[in-house]
């Protein structure tokens, strides 16, 4: 259980699968995370008239109605967002399979943290990439080189937020 305050929030970065953004929003609003930042192609939990996404409900199970969420259409509204976070004293963590990554268990968080998620196959924009303070990566020990997104979100999540 999370006892400190802190201001978490999640930046989604062209996120593809309403079903993976849905499982973020359960997994965060679980953790208590402040807000969600859902950029360009990244599903909200209302569609672009305003009503709202059953698909969406169906898998984050009313997390979407108790987590504050913001859309950004324009990546340079976010990197306008991450510089004004950053002079607000916020340290930017990318979740991704980078250079001059660090494994996910060394990581240590302040009291203001924005993470940013990628797109399920191109990961997170190089632009976005470069704001990171620091570049997180879950090692993998099989075959496969990656995991899903909200899994790889979860495990991060719980790892950092938790202790």
């Amino acid at each position: 259980m999370i006892t400190k305050k802190r201001d978490i929030r999640l930046l989604l970065d062209n996120i593809r699968s309403v079903h993976n953004v849905g499982s973020i929003f359960r997994t965060a609003e679980t953790l208590g995370i402040s807000k969600i930042y859902c950029l360009n192609t990244t599903p909200t939990p209302k569609d672009r008239f305003g009503r709202k996404r059953n698909d969406f409900a169906k898998v984050s199970l009313g997390a979407e109605e108790m987590i504050d969420w913001e859309k950004i259409n324009d990546e340079l509204l976010a990197i306008k967002l991450i510089r004004t976070l950053k002079r607000e004293g916020f340290d930017i963590i990318a979740l991704e399979q980078a250079s001059g990554s660090i494994d996910y268990k060394k990581v240590k968080i302040g009291s203001k943290v924005m993470i940013i998620l990628g797109n399920e196959v191109n990961g997170i924009s190089d632009e976005l990439l470069k704001m990171a303070d620091t570049i997180a990566e879950i090692p993998m020990k099989g075959e496969k080189e990656s995991l899903n997104v909200s899994i790889a979100s979860g495990i991060f999540l719980y790892r950092i937020l938790d202790r």
